[in-house]
């Protein structure tokens, strides 16, 4: 970024963006963060055990609820069971567990007397509360509840099925950060570019396998990824440090997103400039009529994984940032696969929209520049605002609410700087190069 040379101006202008930014989700944060506890009230004794280990850190914020639930609430005595070498606990967990119709195998799990939660969530924690306040109000304690086994929310998704995620905010989650990872500059720039090209043989087959051997490739590669950082960050998930560090990366990505929306010189996170030559020659070499089809589809292949080398820098931090909520919230192996089955659906939309109309029409379709800093300016404004929520208010990301309160925060400091985009030429610049991506 040194080497972009900032003018006075610019640097006033990408403060006043990134202030702008912060200021607005910073204020979201906390009056929502405000409005998350509920009171509670209590005259008879209600008893929670709680299971956990010392290197979960669900455990550590439910015991953390559910001590601050005690301190509050008269009455409520907690225990906690640490699993880690205690074989007397390890059996009551597997007791506790089975007598409610579940395996045992996950935790933190909270029994309340025919209760049982597995996993903690702000649901969770609402649920909790319910069956307290029900407790302590003389209700027919001895009656089991309506859902006596493990607090579950199940979300049926279209072509994926029933998904269970504990809570709909990591569903949420998925569906708006795999939409906005989708509409990535890059990738929408390269598959543009490349389909213009192959246009010029007058082949509608030509264009269509270009296409389809192109974007499952890059789909397979991009597949790879995601499942890479997921696996790693669910190993190391238990260290607190980790998950904000791959925040404070996320902040700076989105900060230079932001910025690059915001100035006239070429964009930071793009694909270099000396790729390109690269990208164009071998698209054109793609129109040969001598290629046979195996020889199209091979230079097709290369080409694709040589483009998702060279976008990496573009398009790495969103997934990243998916799979490390997805590391926290830990929902299980069943459901992570799910969900991510989920991300790659709706990232590859905008892709094929864009693929279907130019096999149909037979007409190319180029981003414009106006478009690529419009879907930079979401892009950052989505990063910064996940990224304050995971190192100033983690809990917000647990619920609906909260979520949506996050991504209305995004979508504020969106609207904020396109109403300065039409009164202020300081804050939005109208010059912009031929071709800055």
């Amino acid at each position: 970024m040194a080497g972009v040379g900032w003018s006075a101006a610019q640097v006033r202008r990408s403060v006043v963006v990134l202030f702008v930014a912060l200021l607005a989700s910073a204020g979201l944060l906390v009056g929502a963060r405000a409005a998350i506890a509920a009171p509670a009230a209590a005259d008879e004794a209600v008893e929670i055990d709680l299971y956990g280990l010392e290197t979960c850190p669900h455990c550590h914020a439910a015991r953390e609820f559910l001590e601050d639930l005690a301190t509050e609430v008269p009455g409520v005595v907690v225990r906690y069971h640490e699993l880690t070498g205690d074989r007397t606990a390890q059996l009551a967990y597997t007791e506790a567990v089975e007598s409610r119709g579940e395996s045992p195998g996950a935790v933190p799990a909270i029994v309340l007397g025919e209760r049982l939660w597995i996993g903690f969530s702000a649901s969770t924690a609402d649920a909790i509360r319910d069956e307290v306040e029900r407790r302590l109000a003389a209700e027919d304690v001895s009656a089991p509840a309506e859902a006596p086994t493990e607090e579950r929310d199940t979300v049926d998704v279209p072509f994926v099925g029933a998904v269970d995620v504990g809570s709909s905010s990591l569903l949420t989650s998925t569906v708006v950060i795999a939409f906005v990872d989708g509409v990535n500059p890059c990738s929408l720039w390269v598959l543009s570019v490349l389909l213009a090209l192959v246009l010029h043989s007058g082949s509608r087959g030509r264009v269509a396998l270009v296409g389809t051997t192109f974007l499952t490739v890059t789909t397979a590669l991009y597949g790879l990824y995601i499942v890479g950082a997921y696996s790693l960050l669910s190993y190391v998930s238990y260290l607190t440090w980790v998950q904000r560090l791959v925040a404070a990366v996320i902040l700076v990505f989105g900060a230079v997103n932001l910025r690059d929306a915001m100035r006239a010189a070429p964009a930071t996170l793009a694909i270099p400039g000396s790729a390109k030559p690269g990208i164009y020659r071998r698209g054109r070499a793609l129109v040969s009529p001598e290629r046979s089809v195996l020889g199209v589809m091979a230079g097709t292949v290369v080409l694709a994984a040589g483009v998702s080398l060279a976008e990496t820098p573009c398009s790495a931090a969103l997934p990243l940032l998916w799979t490390n909520l997805l590391a926290a919230a830990d929902p299980g192996a069943a459901v992570a696969a799910s969900l991510f089955a989920l991300y790659m659906a709706i990232f590859l939309i905008d892709e094929l929209l864009l693929f279907g109309a130019v096999v149909v029409t037979m007409r190319a379709a180029r981003l414009q520049q106006h478009h690529d800093r419009l879907l930079r300016l979401v892009t950052g404004a989505v990063m910064v605002g996940l990224a304050v929520a995971m190192l100033a208010a983690p809990e917000l990301l647990e619920s609906v609410t909260g979520t949506l309160v996050v991504f209305g925060g995004a979508a504020l400091v969106v609207a904020v700087l396109l109403v300065g985009r039409r009164f202020s030429a300081l804050l939005w610049p109208t010059s912009m190069p031929s071709d800055g991506r």
